[in-house]
């Protein structure tokens, strides 16, 4: 009996250390970057700033078409998602990827500039996500906690992920991987972290982009269960955007991410514990 309080105190403690942790090397980023907004002259910083009325208006309407989604997707009942159903999303994010791109081109804009492309390599990239990534990994286990707290224990599953666990050929989990790991990291980041949270953060300021950026990323995946992780997980993503200058680093994060989940969910005998 002993023993086994002795284990559950030690792992409870364990916990406890990785969450301090993981708050401790958020809330370092967010000091560096209010220090470096503090010393930074006005008109310099992130390329972000270089964002104009024309396309806050068009974020304006992405954000509304998102939001009309997310009323659309709350007033019907639950649905099994499909294959067809989930490329079809994806098909839709990659075109508005291609709108947005192109319409920054024509406006003369540059998109190596803005999303700091080049700042930082791949290697790097890949490195810093993966250390940012394991620093908000306790984070979004605290919101995942309070989700089954307060929702009484319901999964906080997405239907891509009943969809990959209930795929009978492999084919259709290498179509999801591929979906889940390369195209939904690089066209959200795209969307949410590089075009709409760099419009609010040029007219809002840093602290409520990031906010309102969270909490749209979390409400367009439309399941209700996974909005504090989901906004735990975007809140994340935006800093390490913010600190690090480069969109490279959250889509890192984000297809680190997503790869993790489907590993648990290919291998659970290996992850039981």
């Amino acid at each position: 009996m002993f023993a086994g309080a002795f284990s559950s105190a030690l792992g409870n403690l364990l916990v406890a250390l990785l969450v301090l942790a993981g708050f401790a090397i958020y809330l370092t980023l967010i000091r560096q970057i209010n220090a470096r907004r503090l010393t930074t002259p006005p008109g310099t910083g992130l390329p972000g700033r270089t964002f104009g009325l024309a396309e806050a208006f068009l974020a304006a309407v992405l954000i509304l078409f998102l939001l009309m989604n997310v009323a659309a997707a709350a007033g019907r009942s639950p649905t099994q998602l499909n294959t067809r159903d989930l490329v079809a999303n994806f098909l839709l994010t990659l075109a508005v990827v291609f709108f947005i791109a192109a319409f920054l081109k024509i406006r003369g804009l540059d998109l190596d500039a803005l999303a700091g492309f080049s700042k930082t390599s791949l290697k790097r990239a890949v490195s810093t996500g993966i250390v940012l990534l394991l620093a908000a990994a306790p984070l979004i286990a605290v919101a995942e906690g309070l989700t089954q707290t307060f929702l009484g224990g319901e999964s906080s599953k997405q239907e891509i992920v009943d969809l990959f666990t209930n795929s009978r050929t492999i084919e259709q989990r290498v179509m999801i991987i591929v979906l889940a790991v390369v195209v939904a990291p690089i066209s959200e980041e795209f969307i949410f972290r590089f075009f709409i949270y760099g419009v609010l953060r040029r007219y809002f300021g840093i602290a409520v982009a990031l906010v309102f950026n969270a909490l749209l990323f979390a409400a367009a995946h439309t399941h209700l269960p996974s909005a504090a992780p989901l906004f735990v997980l975007g809140a994340c993503f935006t800093l390490a955007y913010e600190w690090s200058g480069s969109i490279l680093v959250s889509m890192a994060m984000h297809a680190l991410f997503n790869a993790a989940q489907l590993i648990l969910l290919a291998f659970p005998e290996l992850f039981q514990q």
